[in-house]
């Protein structure tokens, strides 16, 4: 152990290991042509839209970590494209909530399935070795994404 991070034999930490490798599978998934062309943004908002409910805009801002005017501007184009709707805020008269529609959803649904053929895809260039390896891995990985979440809260 050195200053409190754990490290390998080769005396490099796993997070130093772990996050080019992370860096550039998401750099490559941002990257990717998919069916509707969404932004990594418009498809993070949706996301959240879909898993949390709908949103005002300045949550929405805050959790993405954009502007409230950029924010906005999204929203209004996500809007015209029919991915998301506004909706009187039922607690608060004068608020309004952002949700997602039905089109966002199918939206979610094509580029999630267009991001795992091209997973699988990729996955028919390793061997069958790295791959058992890469599945192996999978429960760890989600394991550690839930303690990230968890951290944020």
């Amino acid at each position: 152990m050195h200053n409190g991070v754990m490290e390998n034999p080769e005396g490099t930490s796993r997070g130093s290991q772990l996050l080019p490798v992370l860096g550039q599978l998401v750099r490559f998934l941002r990257q990717l042509d998919s069916p509707d062309n969404p932004s990594a943004v418009s498809l993070a908002v949706l996301r959240r839209l879909a898993n949390d409910g709908p949103g005002r805009v300045t949550d929405l801002a805050r959790l993405e970590r954009a502007s409230q005017p950029g924010m906005t501007q999204l929203v209004g184009r996500m809007e015209k494209s029919g991915l998301v709707q506004r909706a009187p805020d039922p607690a608060d008269g004068r608020g309004v909530l952002v949700e997602i529609t039905q089109e966002g959803r199918d939206v979610i649904a094509r580029t999630h399935a267009h991001y795992v053929a091209t997973l699988d895809e990729l996955f028919g260039h390793l061997g069958a070795e790295d791959s058992a390896a890469i599945v192996r891995a999978i429960p760890a990985l989600e394991r550690l994404a839930r303690a990230a979440e968890a951290s944020q809260d």
